[in-house]
């Protein structure tokens, strides 16, 4: 009795307080009182229905998407960086000179970055206006594509954007068999130049990155195509641009490239994103400090690996770079004029063997 009398006398205190938190504050639109049905005299009947007071709406200021700035590139005690890769490098464009290297000689599957060596020999090739006509088993070709289909024309020059930032396999497939006739022997030409830039470790069986177990090739090798094709001005031009319309009869059809690094680097000038299964992801990536550039190659790295581990190399090896250059400066500055030794510029093409 004396509980049910409390609960009694506490009501109208109740009612009050909930009546007051419902007038709102002072500039708030008020909400409809929060109601109190008591039903006969069983406490146990008491239902409480509370209103939700109306919110001003405070808008959101939508934060401009900053590229996130290269990361510390400072080796561990033990002098190696903290990659996911299983085999990089990074090494300078100019000479060749290999900055930083992990595994850089164990056998890779290299997927999609092998549309590096096809780019190069179409280039090599020359007259990139002529027309490629496509025909079934260009059409037959699966993975990423652009749905080539059979009698289309195409110029090599607009194969290669389609190559080299949609990654279109039918696109490799039509560009090999344009320059050589089959597959087969477009696989021979490319094992052949591979040897010819020094990449002895590099066995090709066709020229879009699909899976064989008889198709791979290193980092170090890797890198070393990758060089060759930098020196081409088209080469260049084509991994670099971040978006290009697919032009068929009229439709366009939007490519954006899929190297992030283009975006999310300073300085980044390519090249070429990979991924399979069995390669996992794969990205050959150049950068450029001033008038110093580094390539770097990551294989068999994870999805946050691929950006992060491709960053701290080139930013590894631009830092390396510039260190020596401020060095070189120094030293020169110290000399004693007229008795410096002349040093021969670099050729853009050195050899890299022993690198």
């Amino acid at each position: 009795m004396a509980k049910s009398a409390r609960k009694f006398f506490l009501l109208p205190a109740l009612i009050a307080i909930l009546a007051f938190s419902s007038e709102g504050l002072p500039g708030e639109e008020p909400s409809a009182v929060t109601r109190i049905l008591r039903r006969g005299n069983d406490d146990s009947q008491l239902l409480v229905l509370r209103s939700t007071r109306k919110k001003r709406s405070v808008p959101r200021a939508t934060p401009s998407v900053i590229p996130a700035p290269p990361p510390a590139a400072q080796p561990d005690a033990n002098g190696e960086l903290q990659l996911a890769a299983w085999g990089a490098i990074v090494l300078d464009e100019l000479t060749g000179k290999v900055l930083y290297e992990k595994n850089a000689d164990a056998p890779q599957f290299p997927a999609s970055c092998t549309k590096i060596m096809t780019a190069l020999l179409v280039i090599e090739e020359g007259d990139l206006d002529h027309e490629v006509v496509c025909d079934v088993e260009d059409s037959k070709v699966g993975e990423s594509s652009l749905n080539l289909k059979p009698d289309q024309h195409f110029t090599r020059r607009q194969m290669l954007y389609g190559l080299m930032l949609k990654s279109a396999n039918d696109v490799a497939h039509a560009l090999g068999r344009d320059n050589a006739g089959s597959i087969e022997a477009f696989a021979e030409k490319m094992n052949r130049r591979a040897r010819e830039l020094g990449a002895q470790n590099t066995h090709f069986v066709n020229p879009n990155g699909l899976h064989n177990p008889e198709h791979y090739t290193t980092p170090r090798d890797l890198a070393l195509i990758a060089r060759a094709a930098m020196h081409q001005p088209f080469f260049r031009q084509v991994v670099g641009t971040r978006d290009y319309n697919w032009n068929v009869n009229g439709v366009v059809d939007p490519l954006h490239n899929h190297n992030r690094l283009l975006e999310r680097f300073p300085g980044c000038t390519g090249v070429k994103t990979g991924y399979t299964i069995p390669a996992q992801q794969v990205l050959v990536s150049s950068a450029m400090r001033g008038n110093r550039e580094v390539i770097s190659v990551v294989m068999h790295t994870d999805k946050p690996g691929i950006w992060n581990d491709s960053m701290l190399l080139l930013s590894y090896g631009l830092d390396r770079l510039s260190a020596e250059s401020t060095a070189t400066t120094a030293t020169a500055t110290e000399t004693t004029p007229g008795t410096a030794t002349p040093v021969a510029a670099p050729s853009p093409l050195a050899s890299p063997t022993g690198n």
